[in-house]
């Protein structure tokens, strides 16, 4: 009899903003002592003995709600639980000097603030540049005894869009490591986004539930699936925080973590993102395109020239403190400028119309 298996997050990789994804196994009651690492090399596709050995060593298995030895042998009814690395494929990271907005750090974490237009990990098409280049810069010269041979990798466990500006952590250890990757799976992370979306949103409050997967023709886009045929499961609440007519300004708390998931959430409900070139947002999607309101919007692109998102707050549990900490990044300038001209706009709008 087949042991049960439950896989959390099937889809693949590319299709999450965090980077580990859960397996969670159950053995059934004939089940043959065997070494845990051959067991899971047989369930997991593409699991290699070795990164099997690290995640154990690192505490990223647990069997029975415990952490366990490489050498320990599977039983009856045993729970296993695997958080597996869904980090980018290992890429050379070169140290390269830049300014880095570090809001935070310690001996197990790194907050940094990101700009928008930074790519976070080197990857095809972005090898240099990326946060992490300037990441490990920071470590050498931290510790010039590094070589690039040497030199630790920090731990990703999520991400955010290249144009999306704002908060990312980053665990400096293994217990950090596996410890952020369990609030991000159990949904324990506090995160709120502020966006400028198109149109007059109807509601004060809501939330969209819809699967968020890559987009079935154009491999570079994602698309809302929200009767759950395609992607994986995904929700975002949002809130009014500011209406300006044509536009409106929401804060948006995420449950799930799916890449691009509010751009195309908030797309699926009619209001994409204020100038995302990817999903609509770069052209007049509210009101009449007439020759003083283009200009208007489009010098409004021109001060905010990629989406209008920003990942504002970050609150977690520390990995080795247990102590509740919360960080808040204020809005970049090109959104707040773009805001208040917005928000000027509609009102001598509205002082017109009242005339």
């Amino acid at each position: 009899m087949p042991d049960e298996l439950k896989q959390e997050n099937p889809e693949p990789q590319d299709n999450n903003d965090e980077l580990y994804e859960r397996f969670s196994f159950k053995t059934d009651k004939g089940q043959e002592p065997l070494r845990i690492d051959k067991f899971l090399m047989n369930r997991i596709e593409g699991a290699t003995r070795n990164k099997l050995q690290q995640a154990i060593n690192a505490g990223m298995v647990l069997v029975n709600g415990k952490d366990v030895r490489p050498n320990y042998k599977v039983k009856a009814l045993d729970e296993i639980v695997v958080y597996s690395d869904m980090s980018p494929e290992e890429t050379d990271v070169v140290p390269e000097e830049m300014d880095l907005n570090i809001v935070y750090e310690d001996d197990q974490i790194m907050l940094i603030n990101k700009p928008p237009g930074m790519v976070v990990h080197p990857g095809s098409g972005n090898y240099t540049g990326t946060l992490l280049n300037g990441v490990a810069w920071y470590i050498k010269k931290q510790n010039p005894q590094f070589t690039e041979d040497t030199l630790p990798r920090f731990g990703l466990v999520h991400r955010i869009d290249k144009n999306t500006s704002g908060l990312l952590i980053l665990a400096k250890t293994d217990k950090a490591m596996r410890h952020l990757a369990k609030q991000f799976y159990d949904h324990s992370i506090r995160r709120q986004y502020v966006a400028l979306v198109w149109g007059d949103v109807v509601k004060d409050q809501g939330t969209i539930v819809a699967h968020v997967g890559r987009h079935m023709r154009m491999r570079k886009l994602f698309e809302a699936y929200p009767d759950g045929e395609h992607g994986k499961d995904a929700t975002t609440h949002y809130k009014v925080m500011e209406r300006f007519g044509y536009v409106t300004l929401v804060e948006c708390i995420l449950e799930t973590g799916r890449t691009h998931q509010i751009r195309v959430h908030m797309k699926y409900i009619g209001h994409p993102l204020f100038n995302d070139d990817f999903y609509g947002g770069d052209k007049i999607v509210k009101g009449t395109v007439y020759a003083r309101y283009k200009q208007f919007v489009d010098n409004c692109f021109a001060i905010c020239p990629r989406q209008a998102l920003h990942a504002k707050t970050l609150g977690f549990v520390h990995p080795e403190t247990g102590e509740n900490m919360f960080f808040e990044s204020p809005l970049p300038d090109d959104i707040d400028q773009v805001i208040t001209k917005w928000r000027k706009y509609s009102t001598s709008v509205g002082s017109t119309r009242n005339q």
